[in-house]
Parts: C-alpha cells; sequence; structure tokens
C-alpha cells in the first residue's frame, strides 16, 4: 500500500473530502483528512468514517495510521 493509493481510497469514501497521507516505510501512516462529514462528531466517529473507506486493508497492508481528522472550518477553509 501506498501513500496516493490510500489518499484515493480516502477521498473516494468521504466524496468532497480532501487528504494527505505521509509515510517513511509504507507500511505506518499519518493523515490529515479535511472533510465537512466530520461536523458535529467526536473524534472517535471521525476515525470510524475514515477507517470505514479503508476496510480490511487496516491492520493488514496499513500496520498503523495516525489521524488528523477536521472540518473545512476547523481547517480554516471558508466556502467562496
Amino acid at each position: 500500500m501506498d501513500t496516493a493509493s490510500i489518499q484515493a481510497l480516502i477521498e473516494a469514501g468521504l466524496p468532497g473530502a480532501r487528504a494527505t497521507v505521509h509515510s517513511t516505510d509504507e507500511v505506518h501512516f499519518d493523515a490529515t483528512v479535511i472533510a465537512s462529514q466530520f461536523a458535529g462528531k467526536l473524534t472517535i466517529a471521525r476515525h470510524r468514517l475514515v477507517y470505514a473507506t479503508l476496510g480490511d486493508r487496516m491492520g493488514g497492508e496499513i500496520h498503523a495510521l495516525a489521524l488528523r481528522t477536521v472540518t473545512p472550518e476547523e481547517a480554516g477553509i471558508r466556502d467562496s
């Protein structure tokens, strides 16, 4: 699994989301996900939404994923 594939899976699973994924070893990953679907949700619920986009890859191809999950507003992104 590579960073581009993880990014694509997250963005496909959360329409309109923007994901940035980094890794130094292609096994442990860090991702920042900005999605309007996170509004009103606690951190654990946000993380579950992201994990759902990755399915069985979590714990397999993706050994570890550190997440930062924010809404566009929390990220300082304004609608134009």
